[in-house]
């Protein structure tokens, strides 16, 4: 499945063998060569609480562990509902961010409580300052040279440049590595780059963390739109222009993020992985 070319292998927990790796699993799904190909994989599965429904685990494409991935919890929750999995529209779903619940629409659209953005450093986590919201700091990336950043969380960490800052626009590809690997953000970061449009609208490029370049990211876009409202530059409704379309972000009176956006089909089949065949979205 697909949010905005943001592209997920979908596999259900029951299908795979109990002593399946699930981070090797990734890596060799995600592989676009050898494997399936895919920017992450989604885990369906039953929730650890009782309390919740339904349990999103997600492996970015080198393997590692994201704590949320706002295209693909869309991607998730269109699938569960449409697999009979779930039978109510909107429902609780619990991950490493916390408990996140989507609302799945008649026209394959899907809107996300993405709950509150987090902006104390330790939370996001930053380490380059204790004071918040962290929407003008000066993050040296190299000798000399220091660019202005702003840091959210969303249960993962998001660095933004708002390219107006700069003199001369960075290159997201060239500079997105470094800063993802940026030691004072210690569990490694997504980085967005962008250009404010006007009061409604923004350009975004992503860098995603254990990735590289994304057509989309849900996350990232709400991050974005925080970042923007904090500093006066957007209203509460923001649509974010992505290079794999449109998300419409809500922060109505800076309570919950509320994320829109489409989540689509692209195939399904068998994945011959090791002795075990997994059934993949």
């Amino acid at each position: 499945m697909h949010g905005l070319g943001n592209d997920f292998v979908l596999v259900e927990e029951d299908q795979l063998a109990p002593d399946t790796d699930l981070a090797e699993l990734a890596k060799d799904a995600c592989d676009r060569h050898f494997g399936i190909g895919a920017d992450g994989l989604i885990i369906v599965a039953p929730p650890d609480d009782p309390a919740q429904d339904i349990q999103f685990k997600f492996y970015n494409a080198d393997g590692s562990r994201a704590e949320m991935c706002g295209n693909g919890i869309r991607c998730f929750a269109r699938y569960v509902k449409d697999q009979g999995l779930i039978k109510r529209n909107d429902f609780k779903v619990e991950t490493l961010a916390g408990i996140v619940v989507p609302r799945v629409q008649t026209d394959g659209m899907v809107t996300v409580d993405m709950g509150r953005p987090i902006l104390n450093p330790e939370r996001i986590p930053f380490s380059g300052t204790t004071e918040y919201p962290v929407l003008n700091f000066p993050l040296e990336i190299s000798p000399g040279y220091v660019v202005p950043i702003a840091a959210v969380g969303m249960g993962n960490p998001h660095c933004i440049i708002f390219q107006q800052d700069l003199e001369t626009p960075l290159d997201f590809q060239q500079v997105g590595p470094t800063i993802e690997l940026h030691p004072l953000f210690p569990a490694k970061t997504n980085v967005e780059f962008v250009t404010v449009l006007d009061r409604e609208s923004v350009e975004v490029k992503v860098w995603e963390r254990g990735v590289g370049p994304t057509l989309a990211c849900g996350s990232g876009a709400c991050a974005v739109a925080v970042a923007a409202i904090l500093r006066g530059l957007v209203d509460e409704k923001v649509s974010v222009h992505l290079p794999g379309g449109i998300l419409e972000i809500q922060w109505l009176g800076r309570e919950n993020i509320l994320m829109t956006g489409p989540a689509s089909y692209a195939f399904a089949g068998i994945f011959p992985y090791a002795k075990h065949s997994v059934i993949a979205q």
